[in-house]
């Protein structure tokens, strides 16, 4: 094998570097808030998309950004490495601008999406409030750990 050739153990390092700590705790929560988000969807859309269209296909797309984040965190490469750049930085634009909406002006993305625990209301609702902010938290966290945690060269 010739010394430019990446092996298997020279890849290891450095997605064993990423996935440690802090690392592993912010993939969990990515992964149970891509959950959330997308049973909170599925029913939403399946039961009541009548009722706030905007809202419910905003919760859609909370869900896939929060599924492929979390994909992005875990894979090894530089590929994921701006994949997880560009799902966490849309993520904090996503809460930043749906919770501003939902601050000021409530009623906009459907009746009742101004109270985070209603029917009507999404994961980026209010910043996050029925997620106790963690929305408006985590992307910052994730662009925090990937700033400190670059993709290799050898990845």
């Amino acid at each position: 094998m010739s010394a430019s050739a990446p092996t298997p153990a020279a890849e290891a390092p450095a997605r064993v570097r990423r996935m440690s700590g802090v690392g592993r705790v912010l993939v969990v929560v990515y992964g149970i808030l891509a959950l959330a988000a997308t049973g909170r969807t599925a029913v939403q859309i399946i039961e009541r998309f009548d009722e706030a269209p905007v809202a419910f296909t905003l919760s859609g797309l909370s869900a896939i950004v929060y599924i492929v984040a979390t994909i992005a965190l875990v894979m090894p490469g530089r590929a994921w490495y701006r994949v997880a750049w560009i799902t966490i930085g849309f993520e904090a634009v996503g809460v930043l601008v749906v919770g501003t909406i939902t601050w000021l002006a409530s009623d906009l993305l459907g009746a009742g999406t101004g109270n985070p625990f209603g029917r009507t209301s999404t994961v980026w609702t209010l910043f996050g409030a029925g997620y106790l902010l963690i929305p408006l938290v985590l992307p910052f966290l994730g662009m925090w750990w990937l700033v400190k945690h670059p993709a290799g060269d050898d990845e």
